[in-house]
């Protein structure tokens, strides 16, 4: 390559990079001194299995640099698709970034951050030089998959995860030739149960791709009454396990789009802007899937429904 290719333009050479979508992570670290450091980093990446290795980059600039060469052990916080806060919060320069902030230590000291995607502890293992950044090598020596969708980074803008739409089509080619076909075209409870099953196929990965489970998105939904629920309500309306329910509220109350009063479970306005997006998506699919039918058939097929869930 001669030098004139070399010295390209470093505004476009970002911009080719940037096609490049990446999770999105933070990592941090403690010095034996007791400080602890943060950075978000979208620079991780696999590195081997055996051993487990794992990579991230650090500008050589940094001033958190000395705190990670130091420390025995760093945390790789995979961050889910609802932590854009998070994720800003520890892109931008703080005296104490982990102030306010919930999380528990692990191996080294390394702050372990709550409700992420994945979360990766490391032992520092090699380091590199990479240019204006430093490589750090990490083995891998504990792990906890959460699995909630993860939050991208493309272009210089945050994205979320869908299933592409080939895999769609390809999940509809897969269905059984004997759908719908003799006694079982009749059945209503199998054709209710299929209808449901293809529904989500579509559906329920739109609403995972904002980052909360199936359930804390089920708790969202049921609690836009503005007067709020009560847990023997939220019992009622959700249909979940005791346990999954307070699981659920202690994660939506942590993120801050829950509040508990006077014995009553509230959106806050954090909340409201959340479930507001998670309606968005429920009423897109809705208008999709039902498109082929006229406003009366809707009504009739919801009064259908709703006679078969109260029995009358």
């Amino acid at each position: 390559m001669s030098d004139a290719q070399a010295n390209f333009d470093p505004r476009d050479f970002r911009r080719a990079l940037g096609n490049f979508a990446t999770g999105v992570t933070i990592v941090t670290a403690t010095a034996l001194s007791g400080k602890k450091v943060g950075v978000t980093a979208n620079s991780f990446n696999s590195v081997s299995l055996d051993p487990p290795l794992v990579l991230w980059s650090i500008d050589k600039r940094s001033t958190s640099f000395d705190v990670f060469k130091e420390a025995t052990h760093f945390a790789v916080n995979i961050l889910a698709a609802d932590q854009i806060d998070l994720s800003n919060h520890f892109a931008r320069p703080r005296d104490d970034k982990f102030a306010d902030i919930d999380y528990v230590e692990g191996q080294g000291g390394a702050p372990l951050l709550e409700d992420c995607s994945a979360r990766l502890q490391c032992e520092n293992y090699q380091q590199l030089d990479g240019g204006d950044h430093w490589i750090l090598i990490g083995k891998v020596v504990a792990f906890d998959d959460i699995g909630r969708s993860p939050l991208l980074y493309h272009q210089g803008a945050y994205s979320m995860v869908l299933p592409h739409t080939r895999m769609n089509k390809k999940t509809e080619a897969q269905q059984p030739s004997s759908a719908l076909q003799g006694r079982l075209s009749h059945n209503l409870y199998y054709l209710m149960t299929q209808a449901v099953r293809h529904y989500q196929t579509d559906y329920q990965p739109k609403q995972l791709s904002s980052g909360l489970r199936t359930s804390e998105a089920r708790m969202l939904m049921v609690l836009e009454n503005d007067a709020g629920l009560s847990m023997c309500e939220l019992l009622r309306e959700v249909a979940m396990p005791v346990r999954e329910i307070e699981q659920a509220v202690d994660i939506l109350k942590r993120k801050g789009l829950v509040a508990h009063t006077d014995e009553r479970y509230l959106l806050t306005s954090a909340g409201v802007e959340q479930t507001e997006a998670l309606w968005t998506i429920a009423r897109e699919q809705q208008s999709k899937v039902f498109a082929q039918f006229n406003e009366a058939d809707i009504d009739t097929f919801k009064r259908m429904l709703k006679a078969v869930i109260t029995g009358c």
